[in-house]
């Protein structure tokens, strides 16, 4: 595996969120499995999968795919205690750093649960505020 990949694989059960950053191209851009929209730089990134890895309960990585740039980590995780699967989506830039994060999730009462927590942790944190100009 990649040591980028490896190193975000292993942040992420850790729970690491201070890892995860440097990991991350600055102009970074994620696709999350929540609405129809992208995040754009390093930090917006960073705080949103902070708030996913303290949403997410008995989270765990199933399998992981890939090679050169492109990679692929399974997982299996609970929201509010329903189940879901699904897959990290990964693109390397030439540096080695995260360029492209998208999440793919099921099923689809898992991710309404997701995105109703996600909404109710992104309004109590002030740092949002300045994030909305990552959104396109």
């Amino acid at each position: 595996m990649h040591a980028t990949v490896q190193a975000f694989h292993d942040a992420v059960l850790a729970k690491n969120d201070d890892a995860i950053l440097p990991l991350f191209a600055e102009d970074i851009r994620f696709m999350p499995p929540t609405y129809w929209k992208t995040w754009t730089g390093r930090a917006a990134v960073a705080a949103v999968i902070g708030h996913v890895n303290a949403v997410f309960t008995d989270f765990s990585y199933r399998r992981t795919l890939g090679e050169g740039r492109d990679w692929m980590l399974e997982f299996q995780c609970k929201v509010d205690g329903l189940d879901a699967v699904g897959v990290d989506l990964i693109t390397l830039n030439d540096a080695g750093l995260i360029q492209e994060f998208e999440v793919v999730m099921r099923p689809y009462k898992t991710v309404g649960a997701l995105r109703e927590a996600m909404m109710a942790r992104i309004a109590k944190d002030p740092s949002f505020a300045t994030f909305r100009e990552a959104i396109s």
